[in-house]
């Protein structure tokens, strides 16, 4: 038992039971009792009488014989039942325990729930609180972006400008006030509304046409616009927009438009002025220049006849001063022209070392009047034809002439003329020079200034009307030109003039008189081979074609009648050098004239330094070159023919990529000869091109360098002769780069080549097309 608030005496018998036994705990307490019945009733007796008397003490020890039992089992009852209440007691106790500990524990957890559920109020609150604060700062953002939409509308509305938006279908989203005004209607009856339900017929194309143009290009486009309001027609400068998303994807389309009513007004009422000025140009021009030519012929007459010393001075200075004076109405009329943007440029198909020399001829006249030098330098090619105005190109040089020889007292004027070949195509440069008084620094930026003189070396203003070289610069900007001017006070001045060569053919090379020869051509490009082949043969030769070197002297041993021989200096087996060492070392061949194909004229002569040769040719092949060399070698003179020449306008190149293409190219073959043979090499281009593709991606995949670059030379020549210029220009980087570059670039060049000839060819297509 747990509990020691029990009798020692309670707990002994307790133990014993629970140690013994009820029967043998009752038979000791039963051996117990009676022994101590005897042992305290012989004390009794004794202590009390003195005497131990036998039958009494049996008596007792019988008495306590017989009630021990009862007692005992009283007594052992007793316990078992208090054993049963303390272990009950027990059993409570615990489960008191027990209680008590879980209901502290509930106590603990209800604690805990009791301060979470704080936590999670005062949490709820402040989550509350930012929720109230996300609001308002919502509903104060929501306030501010109300205003300023509300702003940005009251603008739009106020604009004097209108302004509309539409979607991707063409459907009308959105506009402001002006817009409103000047269509008539409300934003209720144009929103939601298509381009065709809203504009009139007659206006539809237009807007359809140029807003096509905005989503394809995706650039912003500027027109003028005429619209009847009221009854009126109100011009507006109109703005279209691409409205493009983050992806890059067009969305829609933005319009703004500016009334530019009373400027146009103002543009036709400074129109009429100008043609009333014309008007009073031109009647004044003709009235004065009917007596200033009186005077120019009759002091021409003076000056023929026998005059003295001061007479013909007189009659000089009468004659150089009418001349100025012309010169200065030709001026004028120039600059009315050029107010009126009515300068027009008339091309047409000149020879340029024949205009250079008529220049020299007038050049040399009058520097010889005033006892100056003249020197004249010519470099490059300049036996050419180009389509040029030869009017306006020699006004600007006789004016620039004219300048250098009135500031130089002393020395001389130097016209140096060149021909330079820029990326962009050939360029005619001129250079007048003299060694005047020259032009102060501070005087270049203002020289081609309207009304601008710069002072002499007195100070004073230098003699003219200040308009010549206004006009001059007028004139060579109109030939899409530039002229620039160095100057250094006191030693002279260098005017420079650039203008661009449209290359062209003679008006009268079109048949050809002369002897037939029999040519044998070299070249390992099919496609070159068949252009050059029908320009020969156009031209009334014979033409042996050899693929290969080892062909090519072949056919020399073999072939008697040879005239002469075209030779490609780059061919599969041998090159074009080696070809013509081997010719030349045969003594028999020593007459058998070589003429040297390439695509770069200086290089092959260097190759060829120290062989006889007759010439060489640059590729692809200028039929002006190529009559210039026939001529040369075997006398073979052109004759006349009236019939029309082709002459690229640029209308023909509006809606074609042309600076894909090599427009001079394709002019000069199909001039030559005819559209229909131009037409079929182009086409034989389109059969080889997959081939050559084939070719050099297989080179690649062996890892062949030397073949890839062979192969990107053989269709920078075939993309050349058709006047694929870009893809030219694209084949000449992969053959250059054939060697040195990683295999992962020739990989991307290919990929590069393949968009490049779709596109070129798909240009070439619409331009043949053109000139049908």
């Amino acid at each position: 038992m747990t509990d020691y608030s029990l009798s020692p005496w309670v707990r002994v018998l307790s133990s014993s039971i629970a140690r013994f036994g009820e029967l043998k705990t009752a038979a000791i307490c039963y051996a117990l009792f009676l022994a101590a019945s005897l042992i305290l009733s012989s004390m009794f007796y004794y202590v009390a009488i003195g005497e131990l008397f036998l039958v009494d003490i049996l008596a007792v020890v019988f008495f306590s014989a017989v009630v021990s039992p009862l007692i005992i089992s009283v007594l052992i009852n007793s316990i078992r039942q208090l054993d049963a209440s303390y272990a009950y007691l027990d059993s409570a106790t615990k489960q008191e325990k027990l209680l008590n500990q879980t209901l502290k524990d509930n106590i603990s957890r209800l604690n805990i729930e009791i301060d979470e559920r704080k936590m999670a109020f005062h949490a709820k609150h402040r989550a509350i609180e930012e929720l109230r604060r996300e609001i308002a700062e919502r509903k104060k953002t929501q306030q501010e972006l109300a205003q300023q939409s509300m702003l940005q509308r009251s603008i739009v509305d106020s604009s004097p400008d209108l302004f509309y938006y539409r979607d991707n279908n063409g459907v009308f989203a959105g506009c402001n006030k002006m817009f409103e005004e000047v269509m008539g209607k409300s934003s209720s009856e144009l929103i939601g509304k298509t381009v065709e339900q809203i504009f009139p017929n007659d206006f539809l194309s237009e807007v359809l046409r140029t807003d096509k143009e905005v989503e394809q290009t995706h650039k912003a486009l500027t027109i003028d616009v005429g619209y009847e309001v009221d009854g009126a027609t109100r011009w507006f400068e109109l703005r279209k927009l691409p409205f493009i998303n983050d992806e890059g994807d067009y969305i829609g389309l933005l319009g703004f438009g500016r009334d530019i009513t009373s400027r146009k007004e103002a543009a036709e009422a400074l129109e009429t002025a100008y043609k009333d000025k014309g008007k009073f140009i031109a009647t004044l021009s003709h009235e004065l220049r009917t007596p200033l030519n009186g005077i120019v012929g009759l002091t021409r007459m003076l000056l023929d006849t026998d005059l003295n010393k001061q007479q013909r001075s007189w009659c000089n200075t009468v004659f150089s001063s009418a001349e100025t004076l012309g010169n200065i109405f030709n001026d004028i009329i120039d600059l009315d022209k050029i107010d009126r943007e009515q300068l027009d440029i008339a091309a047409n198909s000149i020879n340029v070392s024949d205009f250079i020399n008529d220049v020299v001829n007038f050049a040399g006249l009058i520097t010889e009047q005033k006892g100056l030098e003249f020197d004249i330098e010519r470099n490059g090619m300049l036996d050419i034809y180009a389509l040029l105005d030869p009017t306006r190109l020699r006004q600007v040089v006789w004016n620039l002439i004219n300048n250098a020889v009135k500031f130089t007292q002393h020395g001389k004027v130097t016209l140096e003329c060149s021909r330079e070949n820029r990326p962009e195509g050939p360029w005619l440069v001129i250079k007048i020079s003299d060694t005047g008084q020259g032009i102060p620094q501070e005087q270049l930026s203002r020289i081609f200034d309207m009304y601008y003189k710069a002072p002499d070396l007195q100070g004073t203003n230098a003699i003219g009307s200040g308009i010549g070289l206004a006009v001059t610069k007028a004139l060579v900007t109109a030939m899409k030109g530039s002229i620039t001017v160095n100057s250094t006070e006191g030693e002279g001045s260098c005017f420079t003039v650039q203008i661009p060569l449209s290359l062209c053919i003679a008006p009268t090379e079109q048949s050809y008189v002369g002897r037939e020869l029999y040519i044998l051509l070299v070249e390992d490009v099919p496609l070159n081979a068949e252009i050059a082949t029908n320009l020969l043969e156009q031209r009334g030769h014979e033409v042996l074609w050899a693929e290969t070197g080892e062909d090519a002297l072949s056919f020399v041993d073999t072939e008697d009648d040879l005239d002469l021989v075209l030779l490609d200096m780059q061919l599969p087996d041998i090159n074009g050098d080696e070809v013509a060492r081997q010719i030349r070392a045969d003594s028999h061949f020593d007459n058998l004239p070589i003429v040297a194909l390439t695509a770069n004229v200086r290089s092959a002569e260097e190759e060829l330094e120290g062989i006889s040769i007759q010439g060489a040719l640059a590729k692809p092949i200028n039929t002006v070159k190529l009559d210039k060399m026939l001529a040369d070698l075997f006398d073979i003179k052109q004759a006349q023919c009236n019939e029309p020449q082709l002459t690229v306008t640029d209308e023909a190149l509006k809606n074609i990529d042309a600076h894909l293409l090599d427009i001079e190219t394709i002019e000069d073959f199909v001039n030559s000869m005819g559209l229909v043979v131009f037409r079929r090499s182009s086409q034989l281009f389109e059969k080889l091109n997959p081939q050559y593709q084939q070719e050099l991606l297989t080179s690649l995949n062996t890892g062949d360098r030397e073949e890839y670059k062979s192969v990107a030379h053989k269709l920078k020549g075939a993309a050349g002769s058709v006047g694929l210029n870009d893809v030219q220009l694209h084949a000449k980087v992969m053959e250059y780069g054939a060697i040195d570059e990683s295999d992962e670039v020739l990989e991307e060049w290919l990929l590069v080549l393949a968009d490049k000839i779709n596109e070129g060819q798909r240009a070439l297509h619409l331009f043949l097309q053109q000139l049908e």
